[in-house]
């Protein structure tokens, strides 16, 4: 059974969380203290996409995950760094509720499509960062993501970019380095998190080149990473199957694979596999009920 609510974070509700929590059973050991995935839907900053929403969250939950959507400032809302300290409350939210939402505050990840993948990455370069922190109210160890996972992310403001992303996040900026800012590829280090990422090579909204230079740039770092890149495909695959198509060209069974294969990826980072000191007969025995005849 899920337990869902949803939390505003914002007086006027733009803002919001949802969690969605899974049972803990005395038959499943792993159910306790469990592994998160916060999502976070893609919209050019200028909307939020419920087909990179629920159903992304239901996939992992299926997955053994407690899973979050977090829905943040677009719009007139989006300059930055405004999501990203929306995003920063929100990882704070986590970890302070984590005994009601039986979370492991260690192991939470972020999983972001597009514009929302742009977000992603910011928290992975930016987590740290003083002055966002302070405007934020939160410190490095509350926004801290201990995992990555990026889908057709927009990443650089530089020559092969996604321009509409870029420049609702850079509204109202006077800054001359605000591109900068925003060409994550740039400001990644060694304090960034592990990461998967997964695009196509013929999307023809936010090209492959992002995902590629966020890569390049982790390898530098010695941050390790997984990058999944099927030739086909248009943008805003998300599930790539029939839960999130709209049609024919949605539905993609190569890109597909990034489902599994990301939440493969954190069971073996998280360490979330089965407990080798665990007494699986004395959980699994039950009373007889019947008599033999």
């Amino acid at each position: 059974m899920l337990n869902i609510e949803r939390i505003n974070l914002t007086e006027d509700g733009r803002v919001s969380l949802t969690p969605y929590i899974l049972d803990k059973s005395p038959e499943m050991p792993l159910s306790v203290n469990r592994p998160a995935v916060v999502v976070i839907p893609g919209g050019g900053y200028q909307a939020l996409s419920d087909r990179e929403g629920e159903p992304i969250a239901m996939a992992f939950a299926a997955q053994g995950f407690n899973t979050f959507v977090l829905r943040y400032s677009v719009g007139q809302y989006a300059s930055f760094p405004n999501p990203l300290t929306d995003l920063m409350k929100a990882m704070k939210m986590i970890r302070e509720r984590n005994e009601e939402w039986n979370t492991d505050i260690n192991k939470i990840a972020i999983v972001g499509f597009s514009a929302g993948g742009h977000l992603v990455a910011s928290l992975g370069v930016y987590w740290n960062d003083e002055k966002i922190l302070a405007k934020a109210g939160v410190t490095a160890e509350e926004a801290k993501p201990n995992a990555l996972i990026l889908c057709y992310p927009v990443i650089t403001s530089g020559p092969r970019r996604e321009p509409g992303t870029i420049a609702t996040a850079a509204q109202g900026h006077d800054e001359p380095d605000i591109k900068d800012i925003l060409s994550l590829e740039k400001h990644v280090g060694k304090h960034t998190p592990p990461c998967y990422i997964a695009h196509t090579f013929y999307d023809p909204v936010v090209p492959v080149e992002s995902s590629l230079l966020f890569a390049s740039a982790l390898a530098a770092n010695d941050v390790p990473f997984e990058l999944h890149i099927t030739q086909d495909g248009v943008h805003g695959l998300a599930l790539g199957d029939h839960v999130t198509s709209i049609g024919p060209l949605l539905h993609n069974s190569a890109f597909a694979e990034w489902v599994k294969g990301s939440g493969e990826w954190m069971k073996k980072l998280f360490e979330f596999k089965c407990l080798p000191d665990y007494d699986y007969e004395t959980a699994l025995r039950r009373p007889r009920t019947f008599d033999l005849i």
